[in-house]
């Protein structure tokens, strides 16, 4: 007699399929977002590799600003996942409007107040008074981008809730276009164009930017109840769409910021370092890309299934994603470390110097050493997401507070500083942070899914 196989109850085909159904556009869309910022070093290292510190460093108060934003603006995906999955996905748009009119407020006095303090703030950082006024110059030109930015957050985020990520990829990746042909005028010279160097850098961003608020707000108007008349919501859930992203919001601030404080950190060992430091960042960004999706697409998922108050499909959706996490990172870890030397070729020639260091040499390894943290780097980050999903907000919050300012930051200044191992020391002290970001996100997963809900088995497929 054969005994039928039984699989774990996360793996039910029909459940894998759903999830990289959602996942894969999201993934692609996302890698969309950080391949602007890949070919902005790939073209200002080839062109200008010396000035590639002042758009570095200019990511401290624009990233920051930005992890904060997209942390508040979370609710956005939640509650319209949550509305869908009760079938009441047409009432949604009351939830996008709240999303834009808040993008239109919060992002001019961030914009304002970024314009006002960079130039004092990078003197007060010690910078030397070139770098100092350079990177000034490209955080002003970003900020001018920041409203953009969390406008085209706020219509991704809500088609992908709608289940539209192909939409949402489509259009991404119509900005990867305009972004590359700006950067080879501005910033390579092409056409005839003066070479701006990283100035050329950040009006690519910015102006690309603003090409994608056109065509997404065109595409939520034509395809979706964003703009259409919808009920009233219950009287707390003005509060809680933007509550439920509280925490992500300081641990968006929390990883932003630490990870670009430590590019801070590289510029005080030498502008060698912040360069070659910086590219091996933007490789692990890129391949964080497929986690965002992951992550996304998981947290529809089971907010989803919290919305139907599911206790064992939000546990079963929660273990899905951490699975695929790690088989993903495994699979992107190995393909970073075996092409490390062609990585390190696309991002910089091999006569490349900067302070009269040949770059290129030093950035093969280091590419090579990030294999390491794309692992725990994306797992922390799907973990975080599912949890948040399910309205457990703080803990995960707490975890990257520690990890990524408590660990990281002492960490990279100790060995990439104090020991002066340079770009490899700050390499290790990031392997470290994000290892026990993983772990402990992971883990409080595991023990806090779904434990509010009461169970719902689903019927065996």
């Amino acid at each position: 007699m054969h005994r039928r196989r039984v699989w774990p109850a996360w793996a039910r085909p029909s459940d894998i399929a759903d999830l990289l159904r959602l996942s894969g556009p999201i993934a692609v869309s996302r890698a969309a977002m950080m391949l602007m910022g890949l070919t902005d070093v790939i073209v200002l290292g080839q062109n200008a590799p010396s000035e590639l510190p002042f758009v570095l460093n200019s990511w401290l108060p624009i990233g920051v600003s930005l992890g904060l934003t997209m942390g508040l603006l979370m609710g956005v995906s939640v509650l319209t996942a949550e509305l869908a999955g009760i079938g009441k996905g047409p009432e949604s748009g009351r939830i996008f409007r709240r999303g834009i009119g808040f993008s239109l407020w919060f992002g001019a006095l961030l914009t304002l107040s970024i314009i006002v303090v960079v130039g004092p703030m990078f003197r007060a950082l010690g910078f030397e008074e070139s770098i100092a006024a350079g990177t000034a110059s490209v955080s002003r030109i970003l900020a001018l981008g920041l409203i953009g930015h969390m406008l085209t957050h706020v219509a991704g985020s809500y088609l992908e809730a709608l289940r539209r990520p192909l939409v949402v990829t489509a259009i991404m990746y119509a900005g990867v276009i305009i972004n590359l042909i700006i950067d080879l005028a501005v910033v390579a010279g092409w056409w005839g164009m003066p070479k701006m160097g990283a100035d050329g850098v950040a009006i690519a961003t910015t102006g690309t930017r603003w090409f994608l608020v056109i065509l997404f707000l065109v595409v939520v108007w034509k395809f979706t109840p964003a703009f259409k008349s919808s009920p009233e919501g219950p009287p707390e859930e003005n509060r809680r769409q933007f509550s439920v992203g509280y925490g992500m919001a300081v641990s968006n601030v929390a990883e932003w910021g630490g990870f670009n404080f430590t590019f801070v950190i590289a510029t005080w060992i030498s502008t060698a370092a912040t360069t070659v430091y910086g590219m091996s960042i933007h490789v692990i960004g890129f391949c964080f890309m497929a986690y965002l999706g992951l992550g996304t697409a998981t947290s529809v998922r089971v907010a989803e299934a919290y919305g139907r108050k599911n206790s064992d499909e939000v546990r079963d959706a929660s273990r899905l994603g951490i699975v695929a996490g790690i088989m993903i990172g495994v699979v992107l870890g190995a393909l970073v470390y075996t092409f490390q030397s062609p990585l390190a070729a696309l991002l910089v020639k091999s006569e490349a110097e900067v302070d009269g260091v040949y770059i290129r040499p030093e950035l093969v390894g280091l590419v090579g050493f990030t294999a390491f943290v794309i692992v725990f780097d994306g797992l922390q980050n799907v973990a975080s997401m599912a949890l948040r999903a399910q309205n457990v907000i703080w803990p995960p919050t707490f975890i990257h507070l520690g990890s990524y300012f408590l660990i990281m930051i002492p960490s990279t200044w100790y060995f990439g500083l104090v020991l002066e191992r340079g770009a490899m020391g700050m390499m290790e002290g990031v392997l470290i942070a994000s290892i026990i970001a993983g772990v402990l996100q992971t883990t409080l997963l595991e023990m806090k899914a779904a434990r509010r809900l009461k169970p719902a088995r689903r019927p065996a497929v």
